[in-house]
């Protein structure tokens, strides 16, 4: 018998529907075709195992008691899960059964762990195989069917999940109890649960709510002159520009460029007012944008958040029955915005599909270009799964709810885009010098709006005036300044994280983390948690009093306040997350071991353990992740030390490791060594890009934020941007 074995119920009921019949449906399996061909599938119900608690260990760790800590199995075990022991029954039955055995579990690493560690628990020897399933209409699940792979070659991936499972407990259990054990002794009551994700995340939250409550608007001043052309012959339409700040007024400018000083901005205005100057910088072009990416979890659940406010959860368990019950996307868990180029020839049936299932997007389907081909089909880019994308199916198993319908439509229109001319951006900019002073002035316009009219609109509210464009002058030009004004403005606060901004602060961690090395890592990784984990990340610090929604606002409670408070900050920084992931990535790939992993991990919590609550020195453990250097080869922390040739920076590893770093290393080009500056749209950290035309910032939180900053030596022009 050849046993298939899926992740959950109705990745199991695909499989069989794309196998030969009969079927034959029992308690947990079903049976396909006759004789020595017969196919027996059955499934799991996520995680039929889990880790061993404490007490399953030695009866003694069932109490709570700080002289135990830390709490370290001598052999791992896990156990059969409460509600779905009958299901672990049955294929524990058919596995004894199975002459060959078919591992399809979901394309990811959970996926890989959750069967294969029920195939260890019953400790078979017929060979295994492994498809990977990212679509269930019939035809996708019949291909991979058709193609199944040694399923020893996914081994790499399971062992990184098992260690990540691991360490997560090693963690969880002992800093939950030590950090508990240690309130209880100051009187307190409760349980105060810390997490490797959980915590960094309350972390941001509990940061951003301390500096709105402590904020202070400062005054600041913006200087605008209006200029107009000075010959005859050049257009006369005058234009208004914003002053430039220099090296020559640091004393007056506060971190962001921004001038400080009425008396300084009034003087300005005065030297500069009815005086002759000169174009120094004439730049005018027309820009083409290409369509953004289809739609990863974590861009799909920003977006909705963004445009139906709806919750990082509500968009799971939506785009999940799209994609088990309805069979109308592809598999939702993704965190991938790339498809296989083999798709490409499955554009028009996946386009008419998207005009029946969504009339509002009928009219859109009929004015594709079927002959485009953006860069989202690339196979390079596309791994265990691809982007999430309508499927060819014309219909849905039912009505489809608001939310339902919703969901399908932002993942179609991304989809549309595809095949949608660029977008063509009118951009001008002009930079005017009077006496000693520099003024700038831009414009912005979409001559062709391509791929935008399918963009999602927010919400209806109040539009800027459209600006008048800019006169076409040229280098050299002279130009009169006819009148400077000071207006003030006062500095704004961050805004409170939404679902959205959460989520975005989550999957671009990377800008929130000091250390250069790691912000380099989380950018290559999968920032704070993963595509499938970052809404029950969420909902769990809901559940655990850390977290309380005030609207459409998310705060921080007290008692989640009073934890990342007493923490060390490198257990509420996400720099951990990032050796983590570094190490997990290591070892998917062949080249880290698990145990060496482990065996760090449990230095570091032995570490924290020993060092008392609130103690400075439970930072500055040398096994901790800090905010010093990080080790390029290995990701270990490093420490200075004294060589030949002078002091460097080595890695703790030594001599293990022999990974060395200068102690003073040129500032990376792309900005990310310098304090995260916020964008002055939705307060998401700047990212400095450099583009065909030069260096500019853009917001991390792109494409759910699009807005730029210009680059003025190195640092974002702040002050250009449009203060409220």
């Amino acid at each position: 018998m050849q046993l298939y074995i899926a992740e959950k119920p109705s990745l199991a009921r695909a499989i069989a529907a794309a196998l030969p019949g009969p079927h034959q449906k029992g308690q947990g399996w079903i049976r396909c075709g006759k004789g020595e061909d017969a196919a027996t599938v059955s499934w799991c119900i996520g995680h039929l195992l889990e880790p061993a608690e404490p007490a399953h260990y030695n009866p003694t760790w069932k109490k709570w008691r700080g002289e135990d800590l830390p709490l370290i199995p001598d052999r791992w075990q896990v156990v059969p899960k409460d509600g779905v022991r009958q299901q672990l029954s049955v294929l524990e039955s058919l596995i004894r059964q199975a002459k060959t055995i078919v591992h399809a579990g979901d394309p990811d690493r959970e996926g890989q762990l959750l069967v294969d560690e029920v195939l260890r628990y019953t400790g078979t020897k017929a060979p295994v195989f492994r498809i990977l399933i990212n679509d269930l209409t019939p035809s996708a699940v019949e291909k991979a069917i058709r193609a199944p792979r040694d399923n020893r070659e996914y081994r790499r991936l399971s062992h990184s999940a098992l260690a990540r499972q691991r360490a997560d407990w090693l963690y969880g259990i002992n800093l939950t109890r030590f950090y508990t054990l240690s309130y209880q002794q100051q009187g307190e009551q409760g349980v105060y649960s810390v997490g490797r994700v959980q915590t960094p995340v309350l972390g941001l939250v509990v940061e951003r709510d301390t500096t709105i409550e402590n904020f202070e608007p400062r005054p600041y001043y913006r200087i605008d002159a209006q200029f107009q052309a000075r010959e005859p012959e050049a257009d006369p339409q005058p234009f208004t520009a914003r002053w430039l700040p220099d090296e020559s007024f640091a004393d007056s400018l506060d971190e962001d460029n921004r001038l400080l000083d009425r008396s300084v901005a009034e003087r300005i205005a005065q030297s500069v007012e009815d005086r002759p100057g000169t174009i120094v910088e004439s730049q005018f072009r027309d820009r083409p944008e290409a369509p953004p990416l289809p739609l990863s979890l974590s861009a799909l659940q920003i977006e909705a958040g963004r445009l139906f406010r709806m919750g990082a959860k509500e968009v799971l368990d939506t785009a999940q029955n799209l994609y088990e019950r309805h069979q109308l996307i592809t598999y939702p868990r993704s965190d991938c915005r790339y498809l296989p180029e083999e798709h490409y020839g499955q554009r028009q049936q996946v386009i008419n599909a998207i005009g029946r299932v969504c009339p509002d997007l009928a009219e859109a389907t009929g004015q594709t270009d079927t002959n485009r081909k953006s860069r989202a089909w690339d196979d390079s880019r596309v791994d265990a799964h691809h982007a999430i994308i309508p499927t060819t199916r014309p219909t849905s198993n039912g009505r489809l709810s608001q939310a339902e319908a919703r969901i399908y439509e932002l993942v179609s229109r991304y989809y549309l885009m595809q095949f949608s001319a660029d977008a063509i951006h009118r951009e001008g900019k002009l930079t005017a010098r009077v006496a000693d002073h520099r003024f700038r002035a831009t414009e912005t316009a979409i001559l062709e709006p391509g791929w935008k009219t399918l963009e999602p609109k927010r919400r209806e509210g109040p539009s800027d005036a459209a600006k008048a464009p800019l006169p076409r002058l040229d280098n050299n030009e002279p130009v009169h300044c006819q009148q400077a004004t000071v207006t003030e403005k006062k500095t704004q606060p961050p805004q409170y994280f939404t679902d959205a901004t959460l989520l975005s602060a989550m999957t671009n961690i990377a800008r929130f983390v000091s250390d250069r090395e790691l912000r380099k890592t989380l950018r290559e990784t999968d920032g704070l948690g993963t595509e499938a984990t970052r809404a029950a990340i969420l909902e769990t610090l809901f559940k655990r009093n850390y977290l309380f929604r005030e609207g459409r606002h998310i705060r921080a409670t007290t008692k989640g306040r009073r934890l990342i408070e007493a923490l060390p900050e490198s257990i509420t920084t996400p720099d951990r997350t990032a050796v983590w992931e570094a190490t997990l990535e290591s070892i998917r790939q062949g080249e880290g071991d698990p145990r060496a992993f482990l065996e760090t991990l449990k230095r570091e919590i032995r570490a924290f353990i020993n060092a008392p609550l609130g103690s400075p020195s439970d930072q500055t453990t040398p096994d901790q992740a800090q905010t010093g250097p990080h080790c390029p080869k290995c990701r270990a922390p490093m420490v200075e030390r004294e060589g030949k040739f002078g002091r460097f920076h080595a890695c703790t590893r030594y001599p293990d490791c022999r990974g060395t770093r200068p102690i003073e290393e040129a500032t990376p080009a792309d900005g990310t060594s310098q304090k995260p500056v916020p964008c002055p749209h939705c307060f998401s950290p700047l990212v400095r890009r450099k583009g065909k035309k030069g260096w500019f910032w853009g917001c991390s939180n792109f494409p759910g934020c699009r807005q730029t900053v210009d680059d003025l030596d190195g640092q974002p022009a702040i002050n250009l941007r449009k203060s409220t």
